[in-house]
């Protein structure tokens, strides 16, 4: 019987990681075709998990057809097929986005096994060379670190996907990416009619962020070629909002924190302060009449590593970026 692992301090959701464990399972053999998983009941009293986290679970791992439910008798291993390693950095709300369009697209017989490396290389690396020789395909989301090229160019070309950053690994010819430069700045400038209503547009690009740097630096350009008075803030204990100031956030916990001094100070945003935010999440469009935000669209970037996944298709792809205007500009 398959023992799960329910880590209560990981970020990663516990159903989650009830579908991490079958998938796990499955690709070091220890389930196979037509093995009966424990009963919803057995995993709730078991491992102290509600209804509800298990039956998700379950209902991922069917729609990915890993398994199957039979009348009168439980779930039971569904055939055997691709297995995929899906390496991201974190799961935040915008990734969250990504892996639902990825695991609503996969061919049936695709097994999908996520997994996080927070930007921890020793962690990147370890779970890289325990993959090795394990999956059908590597969709890979790297992060700026100088050991990251030589870790993921040990995995075989043809079935690597490097996704989000366009980086320069030589071997590795699949890519699916956003463009943190031109279309930043393209945005910009489809967004001017309604910058040119705030004394001083403030890049807020705190020293926490794993953001590409290259768009705080066009963001610059852009202001310096359009005679904006502007600044780049790095220090979150230096941010005070104040009328008449545009904010554009690469951090969602900056974003909280600028929306916080608007409610306590009284500031309208779109009216008193301008607010653009970067990556589209799901509540974004409800927060205080809709926050603007320039972001990817990570439902395609999804869909686009679905299809690699599922077939043998070559990729090469540059996600487009656009810019959302709602009320807080």
């Amino acid at each position: 019987m398959i023992k799960f692992t329910i880590n209560s301090q990981s970020e990663i959701p516990k159903f989650q990681q009830l579908v991490d464990t079958v998938v796990n399972a499955l690709a070091e053999n220890k389930l196979h075709e037509g093995d009966q998983l424990p009963s919803v009941n057995v995993i709730c009293q078991t491992y102290k998990l509600s209804r509800d986290t298990v039956f998700k679970a379950y209902g991922i791992l069917k729609e990915q057809g890993v398994i199957e439910s039979v009348p009168n008798k439980g779930y039971f291993v569904a055939k055997e097929g691709r297995k995929v390693f899906l390496f991201l950095d974190t799961f935040k709300a915008y990734k969250e986005v990504l892996y639902g369009e990825f695991v609503k697209n996969l061919n049936k017989d695709t097994i999908a096994d996520v997994h996080f490396h927070h930007y921890n290389i020793e962690l990147f690396k370890k779970l890289i060379n325990d993959s090795r020789g394990r999956y059908s395909k590597y969709i890979i989301m790297p992060f700026d670190h100088e050991d990251v090229e030589e870790i993921v160019s040990t995995l075989p070309p043809e079935k690597t996907l490097i996704i989000d950053w366009n980086t320069n690994i030589k071997n590795i010819k699949n890519k699916l990416y956003q463009d943190f430069d031109t279309p930043v700045v393209n945005a910009l400038q489809e967004a001017d009619h309604l910058l040119r209503k705030y004394k001083r547009l403030i890049m807020v690009y705190p020293t926490f962020t794993y953001h590409p740097l290259i768009t705080a630096d066009c963001f610059e350009r852009y202001c310096k070629e359009n005679d904006y008075q502007h600044m780049r803030l790095t220090n979150e204990e230096e941010l005070s909002v104040r009328a008449g100031d545009m904010y554009f956030s690469v951090s969602d916990r900056m974003l909280g924190h600028i929306l916080e001094q608007c409610k306590e100070r009284k500031l309208e945003p779109g009216i008193d302060v301008g607010i653009l935010s970067y990556n589209e999440t799901p509540m974004k469009k409800f927060i205080y009449k809709g926050i603007s935000v320039i972001s990817t669209d990570f439902k395609l970037m999804g869909q686009k590593a679905a299809a690699f996944a599922s077939s043998d298709l070559e990729m090469n792809f540059c996600v487009p970026t656009k810019i959302f205007f709602r009320e807080s500009l």
